[in-house]
């Protein structure tokens, strides 16, 4: 049975596309007021339209870069003046990197750094607070099954991840018995715009591993709502996430390498 989040408020980071949009249309579903933040207003314009037409929730949208500094800040403040409580905030911005890390230019791991762990975790430090006071609230953060293991040509993002999964499940355990609850989703291959961007033609595993988008925000936003501490989407991710404790780290690398390689191209 689907618990119902009548009157309460989510919060959406990266809603413009892919998993952004099915978890603001499954919270919409559960009848969820919704706050989307992108880069993309287009989209968002679509996607308010869209939701609000066909769930009847308030849905409102704020276009933002969450790489600029002050950015969690300024949204921050612009909520509270407009006096939104969050009830529910979904970390989901955030990119791929895919290279080898001596070759991708500094600005573009920056900048993935920037959203992937900078802005998340203020953006959880700011309206934590309030849900404290509250006594109630729901936090989701983005990782990944790269947090489990090095992953070359993905370095610094696997890296990024899990610090995700590590603060998440830390963060989880210092909110016990407060009301509000932390949940960590590692997703594994998901069939969004993440390839694209990364810059990376799908390789053999993971156009064999790839899930759907909504079926993997499913699975979040129920974890999310019993109020566990992370998952892992899909049975494969889970089964690969749990051997990895029984592998060696240089063995993971190469495994993951192996995994990420190019497909050769067609001549």
């Amino acid at each position: 049975m689907k618990e119902n989040l009548k009157g309460k408020t989510a919060l959406v980071t990266g809603a413009s596309s892919g998993l952004g949009m099915d978890f603001a249309r499954q919270l919409a579903e559960r009848g969820c007021n919704l706050v989307l933040v992108a880069r993309r207003e287009e989209r968002l314009r679509e996607l308010q339209a869209d939701i609000s037409s066909r769930y009847g929730v308030s849905v409102e949208y704020v276009t933002m870069d969450l790489a600029h500094p002050d950015a969690p800040q300024r949204l921050y403040t612009q909520l509270t003046k407009a006096g939104r409580t969050i009830d529910i905030l979904i970390n989901n911005a955030g990119q791929g990197l895919f290279g080898e890390f001596s070759v991708v230019p500094w600005e573009s791991t920056q900048q993935m750094l920037k959203v992937d762990i900078v802005a998340l975790t203020h953006l959880t430090h700011l309206f934590l607070t309030g849900m404290l006071e509250r006594k109630y609230g729901y936090i989701m953060l983005l990782s990944s099954i790269g947090a489990f293991q090095p992953t070359p040509t993905y370095a610094a993002y696997s890296a990024a991840k899990s610090y995700v999964l590590s603060f998440g499940e830390a963060l989880h355990y210092e909110l016990r018995d407060t009301g509000v609850h932390c949940t960590v989703l590692c997703p594994g291959v998901t069939r969004t715009e993440f390839l694209q961007v990364a810059g990376q033609q799908p390789t053999l595993y993971q156009r064999l591993s790839m899930m759907e988008s909504d079926r993997t925000a499913r699975i979040g936003l129920e974890a999310m709502l019993r109020g566990r501490s992370s998952i892992v989407a899909g049975w494969f991710s889970a089964m690969f996430a749990f051997t990895t404790r029984f592998l060696s780290r240089q063995f993971l690398s190469r495994l993951a390498f192996l995994a990420m390689r190019e497909p050769p191209a067609r001549g």
